[in-house]
């Protein structure tokens, strides 16, 4: 019997007669030997592809930063760029409430794995609105205020952005300069044809530029929507003070500006749930409507399940149905439904208060952590007397410090140092240990001191 490699297929036969193929014949004992193997994959080569004219897309920098890290062989490598939590001794930090939540709903017979209501478990958004807003607030008790779970802050921010533009036609949305880098593409591709920035930091202060914020948001037209940072801003750790966010407030309730919020750091950020979310509240106690996108992969630690909530604030509850009529919309045709876990450890741990109090303890460890990184690392810096002033380290807040490094500086400090940094300078202050914080200083020491601050 003889074997037939076509140009599409295996005929086997006596004698292949069709005219449709073109074929080769091959003995039999030379199939074993990957011949056969090796003419279809040239065959396929010689293929014209669809998808030839896809051009690889640019590298996402934390993560091509990361894989950097992780191959690097050297044994004093650094790794500051991923935001994310890290103990003392450099490792991920599961918090204990999480893995006694965990326990006990493993226990749970009750527990199945139906699908949640499009708009996730209830429950949880109950519990997650009630923790940016408070219990006491007007707006929650009125119900004027709820939650729709998404999968992590990212998810909160796609829903409203695709509701606000799909629904109320919003084309125009600011972000501040510099931000976290997602909030420019989430917005893109959820339809707004505008982007514009209000400026942020100041590069000689090493502080906010509120004036040029001021100025920006006076400029912006009717019904732009403005992203603002709850709290520990990305990248640069710098917040407004009260006195500052009341004028900003002023701004925009004068110029009709819709505020939305990305909350991804309420408690991680100074260990206080209340005065993390201060600006939010103090928002919604002047009659703003307003979205706020909340994350719980740092508070709760929960990276990988992806669970967050977007919270809705009305000055009519009468109008929350329609919105969550148009929410399930969105959400249907994107992921249809969210996942459960995350959802059930979070909503667990906020119904119980000997849990809930255990979780703040557990935050309150983190953000302790963070600050005592920060306090070493100044002072480490004026101790070897780098050049510059260095008290924006711990003037500072949550997981990022804005170090002022360039761009040329912070590349020497990942190829000389192996100290694995944002080019923008941006460092995670959870990758500082009592171990390597002298041995990070003398490498900014030594990259300032040596290296141009020109680009």
């Amino acid at each position: 019997m003889v074997k037939s490699v076509c140009d599409d297929s295996i005929l086997t036969s006596e004698r292949s007669d069709s005219a449709a193929y073109k074929c080769v014949q091959v003995d039999a004992d030379l199939l074993s030997s990957g011949l056969l193997l090796q003419i279809k994959r040239d065959h396929l080569r010689n293929m014209t592809s669809r998808f030839a004219q896809v051009e690889a897309a640019p590298a996402i920098e934390v993560f091509a930063l990361n894989k950097g890290y992780t191959e690097d062989t050297f044994k004093n490598k650094v790794s500051l760029g991923v935001g994310a939590y890290r103990n003392e001794e450099g490792t991920p930090w599961v918090l204990p409430v999480v893995r006694l939540a965990e326990k006990n709903l493993a226990a749970d017979d009750t527990i199945n794995k139906e699908y949640f209501p499009i708009l996730g478990l209830e429950n949880f958004s109950f519990n997650a609105t009630k923790l940016l807003l408070g219990a006491q607030n007007d707006a929650f008790i009125e119900q004027r205020a709820f939650g729709v779970q998404s999968l992590s802050g990212t998810g909160a921010l796609r829903i409203g952005a695709e509701f606000l533009h799909r629904v109320l036609g919003y084309n125009v949305y600011y972000y501040s300069n510099p931000s976290w880098e997602n909030h420019k593409l989430i917005f893109n591709n959820s339809g707004f044809t505008e982007s514009r920035e209000y400026r942020y930091w100041c590069p000689e202060s090493r502080g906010l530029n509120m004036e040029g914020l001021l100025e920006d948001l006076r400029g912006a037209p009717e019904n732009a929507v403005i992203i603002l940072h709850v709290c520990a801003h990305n990248p640069t750790g710098c917040d407004p003070t009260e006195e500052q966010w009341k004028e900003i407030a002023d701004v925009m309730e004068e110029r009709k500006l819709f505020p939305f919020f990305d909350s991804a750091y309420q408690g991680f950020a100074s260990g206080d749930l209340e005065k993390d979310s201060w600006v939010v509240r103090y928002f919604v106690s002047r009659g703003f409507e307003l979205f706020c996108a909340q994350s719980f992969s740092k508070n709760f630690g929960l990276y990988n399940e992806r669970i967050g909530n977007l919270t809705i604030v009305l000055n009519n509850a009468s109008n929350a149905p329609l919105i969550k009529s148009q929410m399930s919309i969105i959400v249907r045709g994107m992921y249809s439904n969210p996942p459960s876990h995350g959802a059930r450890i979070v909503s667990f741990v906020l119904n119980n208060n000997d849990l809930f109090n255990e979780w703040k303890d557990n935050v309150r460890t983190m953000s302790t952590r963070i600050f005592e990184m920060r306090k070493a690392l100044r002072g480490a810096l004026e101790r070897l007397q780098t050049p510059g002033n260095w008290d924006h380290i711990t003037t500072q807040i949550g997981m990022f410090s804005y170090t002022g490094l360039t761009a040329k500086q912070s590349q020497h400090m990942v190829e000389k140092h192996h100290i694995y940094m944002l080019r923008s300078g941006r460092i995670s202050m959870c990758g500082l240990t009592h171990k390597n914080i002298e041995y990070v200083a003398s490498a900014i020491h030594e990259t300032v001191c040596n290296i141009t601050n020109k680009l």
